[in-house]
């Protein structure tokens, strides 16, 4: 690994001090940039992507605290180290309380300064280049991406691999959540241990115990062998539960007394087993309006996210879209066979610019299809177009398809009942707070179909 990767923002209006500070860097085999006043380290940020910032305390304009508040409001994982006289010493203790990684007083020699660095840098998830040591990457290579804001996640996905913390990844379908789960997992202790995910929206609600705790012999009707679960397949390694917001409410009681006792009971066995795991969650569901609608378990909810990350969509990272793209025609073998070596201007325009409802997921499948029917070296605006189409006129998914369902029951029902709850509910079978639910869940306002 080169020593570009440890990129080093210097932020400070003495030029004297700023040219001092960026030979001593420099020297030391880091990426400097340095800039003369908070602004403009701002304007840097999402096209240098440091590592660490040093910033002066006392600037004109922009001082180095609120240049330091508006970086970890963006970034919280990014080190933020400030330089102070004499005079501002209590004024940097006071920043270090509040998130600020260290300070240094000037006057300050070299080694003062390199020692704080390699501090920082080990802060903030990355390994300091030594004589004989490479810092490596293998954790997130399956992750294709030159974004700030995917880089910026990636800087706080590694500060977490380390511990046990339960993490919930936030992001819309098909945008990756897995792979960011695999991700943690390969930078964590257990990487050499079993990774295990299931897809919770993708398991009937009889058999989710079975599932996660196992079962023994004879326990139920097909149970022919002993089952040891997921929860042991994954002993030492990670459990990744992917759309946990489909879990059923009445199994979720039972994976939390799970995860605080670290113990689990196969059904149909007298003895609990003691299980170790490390749990990431996945969810593209609004879990905080599950809770509201009593869907999900709120201290289910508190032990699983300790840690949120949130995955931006690919329309918010388009500068990673011909990146991926042209990743994944690399690896299709189709491609190499039928000669095809990329894309057209115009074909790239439109991959650039079309909405992506269905994120990397559905890149991949255009790029997949355009392969399949190129007969031309540089895939054509035309084949884009029509993957595209067809990708958008691909049936829903389950979920989706269910809540399209209910929206569209609870409408026609307040529609013939002009909006009467009460007529409503018993036309449906279900009793007033249950339909009050539904409607809150799908924002209908039973006065609206009113009749005038």
């Amino acid at each position: 690994m080169s020593a570009e990767k440890y990129r080093i923002l210097l932020v400070d209006d003495d030029r004297g001090l700023l040219r001092l500070l960026s030979m001593r860097l420099t020297a030391a085999g880091y990426s400097v940039n340095a800039v003369e006043s908070g602004e403009q380290a701002l304007a840097q940020l999402p096209l240098f992507r440091p590592r660490l910032i040093i910033t002066d305390l006392r600037m004109s304009g922009m001082d180095g605290m609120t240049l330091f508040n508006q970086v970890h409001s963006r970034n919280p994982g990014l080190p933020v180290l400030i330089l102070t006289a004499h005079g501002t010493i209590p004024d940097a203790i006071e920043a270090t309380s509040r998130g600020v990684f260290s300070y240094l007083t000037k006057p300050f020699n070299s080694k003062e300064l390199l020692e704080h660095v390699s501090r920082a840098l080990k802060l903030s998830g990355e390994r300091v280049i030594g004589p004989a040591d490479t810092a490596s990457e293998d954790w997130r290579k399956e992750i294709v991406t030159r974004s700030p804001l995917m880089d910026n996640l990636l800087t706080q996905a590694r500060l977490i691999a380390d511990s046990d913390t339960s993490v919930l990844i936030q992001g819309e379908s098909g945008s990756g959540k897995e792979l960011l789960a695999r991700a943690i997992h390969q930078a964590s202790p257990r990487a050499a241990q079993p990774f295990v995910a299931l897809n919770c929206s993708a398991i009937p609600e009889s058999l989710f115990e079975s599932e996660l705790f196992g079962h023994v012999k004879g326990s139920f009707t097909g149970a022919t062998r002993d089952h040891p679960g997921l929860f042991r397949a994954a002993t030492g390694g990670t459990l990744f539960l992917d759309e946990i917001g489909d879990m059923p409410v009445s199994f979720q009681v039972k994976l939390l007394r799970a995860l605080q006792e670290r113990v689990i009971r196969p059904v149909g066995a007298t003895d609990s087993v003691p299980v170790d795991v490390r749990i990431i969650s996945a969810t593209h569901r609004d879990l905080r309006e599950a809770l509201e609608q009593g869907e999900f378990r709120e201290d289910l909810y508190y032990r699983l996210n300790v840690v949120n990350l949130e995955l931006p969509s690919l329309a918010a990272r388009r500068e990673d879209i011909m990146l991926l793209a042209n990743h994944f025609l690399k690896h299709f073998p189709e491609a190499a066979r039928r000669g095809v070596t990329g894309f057209s201007a115009e074909a790239q325009e439109a991959l650039l610019f079309a909405p992506w409802p269905g994120n990397v997921r559905q890149l991949h499948n255009v790029v997949e299809q355009s392969v399949a029917l190129s007969t031309t070296p540089l895939i054509p605006v035309s084949l884009v177009q029509r993957a595209l189409r067809s990708e958008s006129a691909d049936l829903p998914s389950f979920v989706d398809a269910r809540n399209q369902f209910e929206r569209d029951y609870l409408t026609q029902l307040l529609q013939m009942t002009n909006g009467n709850v009460a007529h409503a509910a018993r036309i449906a079978k279900r009793n007033r707070t249950e339909f009050y639910k539904l409607l809150h869940k799908h924002q209908l306002n039973p006065p609206q179909f009113k009749t005038q």
